[in-house]
């Protein structure tokens, strides 16, 4: 099995096939407008102007599990992204990412890259973790998504290479990404 299994609703209300991505090397990532990690989105957009001509495409989640801050319509979420940082990648319905209702792509994605912890010696880690810990501490078990923007990295083949969480900047991946090309 590889994430070309699945099929997603794009943002537009279009269901696609995730096959169409086939041959590409992709960042599949959860989002939301209202989080401290917003900022990512412009990372993530320059990673994508970087490396689109190579063959990446970044396909962005809204997802608004995490302190409900993704409350938009799918048309509010498109409009911040394009407005505020700009964003030209593929963006997808608002999809649940975790527990019961998560879409099966985001189980497949954890189960196939599992959770390793933050880096709890980087401030942005210890907060989360700690946070985490004291408010939703059944967050931290087994291997679902923890928070807004975790971001996984596939091959071209659809297999999954790499789990960064939320804590991970964007640039810090393009060794990775480097790799796969």
């Amino acid at each position: 099995m590889s994430i070309y299994s699945y099929e997603a609703e794009t943002i537009r209300g279009e269901q696609v096939s995730l096959e169409q991505y086939k041959g590409k090397v992709l960042i599949v990532v959860n989002t939301a407008s209202k989080c401290g990690f917003t900022p990512q989105y412009e990372d993530l957009q320059k990673l994508y102007q970087e490396y689109k001509e190579q063959g990446l495409e970044i396909l962005g989640f809204p997802s608004n599990q995490f302190g409900e801050q993704e409350p938009g319509t799918n048309s509010d979420v498109q409009s911040f992204c394009k407005i505020n940082y700009g964003v030209t990648f593929p963006l997808f319905a608002k999809t649940d990412v975790r527990d019961e209702t998560a879409h099966p792509l985001f189980q497949y994605l954890t189960d196939a890259a599992p959770f390793h912890g933050f880096d709890t010696n980087e401030p942005s880690g210890k907060m989360l973790n700690a946070f985490l810990s004291e408010k939703l501490p059944h967050y931290l078990e087994g291997n679902s998504i923890k928070w807004n923007f975790t971001k996984f990295l596939v091959d071209r083949e659809g297999n999954v290479v790499k789990r960064f969480e939320s804590t991970d900047e964007p640039l810090s991946m393009r060794e990775d990404i480097e790799r796969l090309f």
